[in-house]
């Protein structure tokens, strides 16, 4: 189970980051539904651009590190980690982003990382 729910997390990241990246920046820079400037530059498109770019990131070396090393991903620094990057894309999104999508996403993965935690091999012995 926990190597099905590192997969989901981290492919669940990538797959919303790429969303992300391609609806939020592209499809309004294609559409020119901003007007250019200093402003919309730099706190629409290269907001936006970051943390979608971000997101992409760490899910692809989070897939890279599961097909690698999968035990790696199953003890605690790794894990711990990947939930305070997304607790963080959570509050930029809060603080940032008046849009729902991108809370719903990073919560997700959020849960998604506290599960594959809570199932990892081990976790629950005692």
């Amino acid at each position: 189970m926990h190597k099905w729910l590192v997969y989901t997390a981290f492919g669940w990241l990538t797959l919303t980051g790429i969303a992300h990246f391609v609806i939020d920046v592209v499809s309004h820079h294609v559409r020119g539904v901003h007007p250019p400037g200093a402003q919309t530059t730099l706190l629409y498109y290269g907001l936006h651009s970051a943390y979608a770019l971000g997101q992409v990131a760490l899910g692809a070396l989070g897939l890279m590190v599961a097909a690698r090393a999968l035990p790696l991903l199953g003890t605690t620094p790794p894990l711990a980690l990947a939930l305070l990057a997304g607790l963080g894309w959570l509050a930029i999104s809060f603080l940032f982003s008046p849009y729902l999508p991108p809370r719903i996403n990073a919560g997700v993965f959020c849960a998604l990382v506290l599960a594959a935690w809570m199932a990892r091999p081990g976790a629950m012995a005692g």
